[in-house]
Order: structure tokens, then sequence, then C-alpha cells
């Protein structure tokens, strides 16, 4: 059996990303392949996030130190946090942060309107930045870094409804690992302890734990996974929900969660008008469903080594030429896929042997070649090293199969 290779090492290779010294430990830069996969993935999780009614917002990722006092942050998470930012002259009161969680910003924006019980659930979803002091001896590629791009989405909610968004938020997690191609090991309710680590009582932590131990029993069910209760495990604001994976080496990770928090609308008061005309306290549900871009594509390269699934892959079909008498033909095809929005280059350099082979190093996912018989069927011999398939068909099939794969996020490429 072939060693796993480190997605830092495929990284390297395969143009995905980059460090600099310059730039700094843990703050990688993403190349343009790299970019290619990102951007895939962020129409994943918008995707995923409206089809769940989830609403767009942005928020910026810098916030006034009183702001991370009044969540909490700085009160448990301050050696995590970089240090506060004096503009100038000006006064300690307006230090500025940047900020560890997106959740502070977000619940400034539920404040911002009056609301009432009939509009609740509110899900505000972003795709945003924020930053861990990581210690330079701890940083890692992707996996360990110190500015994070967080798949986020909170929602707010009636208590009566909180049991429904949790389950939500768990569907959503699984399928986003499923479409991932990404197994999930078991799911693990993080708790809290006996210790005095948390903000909230321990009625509020007990109730929370309880709805989220009911929410998960069908959705874990239907996926056949098990859950896992861990005392001592949740984040210091509430009990949660993390989707378990172990990669390549046996290191086990957290790919995405689901958290209530009763703790964070007390702290802002935040409230909504209830059917009886009185004001009441929304539970706020912390929910990541494909997770952080830099864990997951290090998770993806050492999943499938490099060799994403199409509809991921920086390059998808790689078109070859046998000589330069098919050079016409070979443009046409380009053409074809690049109007259907297939991501495909052209390769005429070089001799044919070493071209495929440049191909195969790249994990370009079809590998395409054009010789004369071929050029004059309109037809093209296609290579499929993921599904191990290789044939000749018609240039339409070709284009129709990769928009196929492409569209509905497949794993394969269904080949007749």
């Amino acid at each position: 059996m072939n060693a796993t290779i480190d997605h830092r090492d495929l990284g390297r290779d395969l143009g995905i990303f980059a460090t600099d010294p310059l730039a700094g430990s843990g703050l990688p830069l993403w190349l343009p392949d790299g970019a290619v996969i990102r951007a895939e993935l962020q129409r994943l999780a918008k995707d995923l996030a409206h089809r769940d009614g989830c609403l767009d917002v942005y928020s910026p990722v810098l916030g006034k130190r009183a702001l991370f006092e009044r969540s909490g942050h700085l009160a448990k998470f301050s050696d995590d946090m970089f240090p506060a930012m004096r503009l100038g002259e000006q006064d300690a009161d307006d230090e500025l942060v940047l900020r560890p969680a997106n959740c502070p910003h977000h619940a400034l924006i539920y404040a911002a309107a009056s609301r009432s019980y009939r509009e609740l659930p509110l899900r505000f979803n972003e795709l945003a930045a924020m930053f861990r002091a990581e210690r330079s001896g701890v940083v890692s590629g992707l996996s360990r870094v110190r500015q994070i791009h967080l798949d986020d989405t909170h929602v707010f909610c009636r208590p009566d409804q909180a049991g429904e968004e949790a389950a939500r938020g768990l569907r959503a997690a699984i399928e986003a690992q499923r479409i991932l191609g990404l197994p999930v090991d078991y799911v693990r309710l993080s708790m809290r302890d006996d210790s005095d680590a948390w903000l909230g009582s321990p009625e509020q932590w007990r109730g929370a734990e309880a709805a989220l131990r009911e929410a998960g029993r069908a959705v874990l069910e239907d996926a056949g996974l098990q859950l896992i209760e861990a005392p001592g495990e949740a984040a210091f604001y509430g009990p949660k929900f993390d989707l378990q994976v172990r990669d390549g080496r046996g290191h086990e990770e957290s790919i995405a969660t689901v958290q209530l928090d009763f703790n964070l609308p007390e702290r802002f008061d935040l409230t909504y008008h209830g059917a009886d005309g009185e004001r009441h306290r929304p539970v706020m549900i912390h929910r990541g469903t494909v997770g952080s871009m830099e864990r997951v594509v290090a998770a993806l390269l050492e999943r499938y080594q490099g060799r994403l699934p199409l509809w991921l892959a920086p390059v998808q079909v790689a078109v070859l030429p046998v000589s330069e008498a098919q050079d016409p033909a070979a443009r046409s095809l380009v053409d074809s896929l690049r109007s259907n929005a297939i991501r495909a280059e052209l390769r005429p350099d070089d001799s044919l042997g070493a071209r495929v082979a440049e191909a195969r190093r790249r994990r370009d996912h079809l590998i395409a070649v054009i010789g004369e018989r071929e050029a004059a069927a309109d037809a093209v011999q296609v290579t499929d090293v993921a599904a191990g398939h290789r044939e000749t068909v018609p240039v339409k099939m070709l284009v129709d199969k990769a928009v196929e794969a492409r569209d509905g996020r497949l794993h394969l490429v269904r080949w007749p």
C-alpha cells in the first residue's frame, strides 16, 4: 500500500499554496490552482446555506476591544488572540482587535433591528476571515494557520425552534462531507465538565446538551453515524456537535460543528417580541457546514492524494493533440469545453508521452488525446485516471460527461 503524501508536499508540488517568511508563519499564500479549489468550496458552502434559507451578511474583521470584552472572548480566549491595536494617541477604549470569531459581529447584526417571534428563525451566513495567534512552533501548512476563512452561519431562533435548527445544521454538515467525499468517523457531542471554565449556568448547559442530544438522534440514525459524548470538549460558551474525521496518519480533527449558545444572547441583550407582547431571549446556534477553507483543502488533498473530483480539479480536462495537424481539432475541443465552463487546457508542446506524464503528475482530472483518427471522427481518446477508465468517445459525449460531473459534484465521472 502506498504511503499517504502529506498535504504540505502536495500543496507545494501541485502549486496549491505557498509560504514565505516575509508573509509570516501560518499565513499561506493561495496560488491560482489553490484559488480554484477554494472558490469551488465557497460556492458549495453558499449553495448549502441558501438551500437552508440562510441570508448573506458581511462584517469587518476588526472590532473594538469592548466588543470582545462583551462577548467573553477576551476573558476566555485572550492567549489565542492577537494584541489590541491602538491608533496614534487615541484612547485605550478605542483599541481595535482582530476578531477570533464572527459571532459577536453577527449578534450586532441581529440587534440592528427590532425582531418579532414571527420572523424567527433568522440565519445569517458569512464566509469570513478570523484570526488565531498560533505560536510559530505549531503552525503547519493549511491545517494550523493564523488566518482562518470559515463557512459560518449563526441562527437566531425561539427556544422551541432550537432542536429543529440544530438538526437542520447537522444534516447540512453531514451532507457537505458526503459531497466532499470526506468520511465522517463519528459525531461528538462536546459537553462541559465540572470545572469552572464555562460561561453560563449549569442549568442552561444541561438544557442545551439535552436539546442537542435529542436533535441529533434521528439525524445520525439516518446517516448511520454514532454519537459519542465528550465531557470537557465544549467551547466555553456552549455544547456542540463536532463531526470528527481521521487523516491518513490517524490524526483526528473536527471538520464541522453545530453549537447551541444561550450565553451570547444574554451578553448582547438580544431579544424578540413574543406573541404575548413581551420581550424574550432568542437562542443562538453556531453552525459550520463545509468548515474552514484551509483545513478542508488540507483534508481533501490528503484524502484524494491530489487527484480531486472533477468539480474541484483546477484543470478538469487536459487536451493533448498528437501532432500539429490535430491542433485545430484540439483547439475546437478546448473552446467547446470552456464555453460550457469546464476548465480545459491545451498542451501542444513536447512529446506525447512527456505530456501525458506531466498531466498525470499534475493530477489533471481527464486527459483527452486527439490523433489523426480521432480528429477525422470528431472523437477523443479520454483517460480518466481516478476511475481507471480509458476509451475513445465522441467529443460531445466528453463535454456532456464533464458537465454532468461538474454540475452534480460527482466523486467520479459516469462513463457508459
